[in-house]
């Protein structure tokens, strides 16, 4: 139960309704890039005619471009962005680190493991999106349980980060093993395109898998706020409070690795959007994980949405996602280093 204390600042409230603002924006913009252009209104009436009736003066390859193509890229990068950074923001306030990210449990290291295997194996979009997903949760699932086995005589906190830094090397080794056996000529240049993580592939049946895990677990966390704003303050202010810190650790944990395993399943590897994103809402709205959790999944969609445009029009070729993200994050990440001498705001 929130105390009677704890209200968020009025002026606090007033930027997340610009920032919707400037994503709607985003939203209507990102319609227009590419390689065949669609004016932003247009694709805003072909959205429309779906649930209204309107008139259609548009042609059938504009409303398959926008409906079968752009649209689900879209909504993928914005689903994939707010994830990814609400995860990130979780992690980073149940650590007390700034520098940790969600794949500190070795979830995309697993969850790349999980999708090289069943390239390996032949299978088609929706069996590389399964194996994804459960080689994340896998590979969490042994570092919490290395950190809950291990950690009882110490830093229960510690003891499962190098849990999953450890498991993540293995899986890695593991995705380097299958990188070894696979075939040079085909399924090698595939499952290193998915490790580098695109969005060009997603369907609308995708989304709608992928949409569920990611929106539950978000649910979950934005219903935790206050008590992750506790956790930050260790265990010992949190028991105080009456709070079952270890259920609630591994509360957080779960939600936050449903939502990343899912994300990453449907785009790749996308580094560096959970690490820098939560910093940004941080700094736009302070520490409260009940404002910051939406506005980091806001900022997040917009940043992904904005890399993802550029990854598509930046050449005629277009640049994985991954490669664009830290490319963007490396600078700020240095930033962050020399920033963390002078505490954590």
């Amino acid at each position: 139960m929130n105390p009677p204390s704890a209200r968020l600042a009025p002026h606090l409230l007033l930027r997340p309704f610009g920032l919707c603002l400037l994503l709607a924006l985003v939203f209507a913009a990102s319609f227009a890039i590419g390689r065949y252009p669609v004016p932003p209104l247009t694709a805003l009436q072909v959205l429309a005619a779906e649930i209204l009736p309107l008139d259609a003066h548009w042609s059938q390859e504009v409303e398959a471009v926008v409906l079968g193509i752009r649209l689900p890229r879209i909504l993928a990068a914005l689903l994939v962005g707010a994830a990814l950074s609400i995860s990130g923001t979780a992690y980073q306030g149940l650590f007390r680190n700034p520098m940790v990210s969600p794949g500190i449990l070795g979830v995309s290291a697993g969850a790349s493991f999980g999708a090289a295997l069943a390239i390996l194996l032949g299978y088609g979009m929706a069996g590389i999106q399964a194996f994804a997903f459960a080689g994340g949760l896998l590979a969490v699932g042994a570092s919490a349980a290395i950190g809950a086995g291990l950690g009882r005589h110490g830093d229960p906190l510690l003891v499962m980060v190098l849990a999953g830094i450890i498991v993540g090397t293995l899986f890695t080794a593991f995705v380097s093993l299958v990188k070894f056996v696979a075939d040079p000529y085909n399924t090698l240049p595939t499952i290193t395109f998915w490790l580098m993580g695109s969005l060009d592939t997603v369907e609308m049946a995708d989304l709608a898998l992928a949409a569920w895990p990611i929106l539950l677990g978000g649910a979950v966390l934005q219903a935790l706020g206050w008590t992750l704003n506790v956790l930050c303050f260790g265990d010992e202010e949190a028991r105080a409070l009456g709070l079952e810190t270890t259920r609630l650790r591994l509360l957080v944990i779960v939600c936050a690795t449903l939502v990343t395993a899912a994300a990453v399943a449907i785009s790749g590897i996308i580094g560096l959007v959970g690490l820098i994103v939560p910093h940004l809402a941080r700094m736009l709205v302070g520490p409260d994980h009940r404002l910051l959790l939406p506005v980091a999944a806001a900022l997040g969609a917009g940043f992904l949405l904005l890399v993802d445009d550029l990854a598509r029009s930046l050449f005629a070729v277009e640049v994985p996602l991954g490669i664009l993200t830290s490319v963007i994050g490396a600078p700020f990440f240095l930033y962050l280093l020399g920033r963390s001498r002078r505490g954590w705001a």
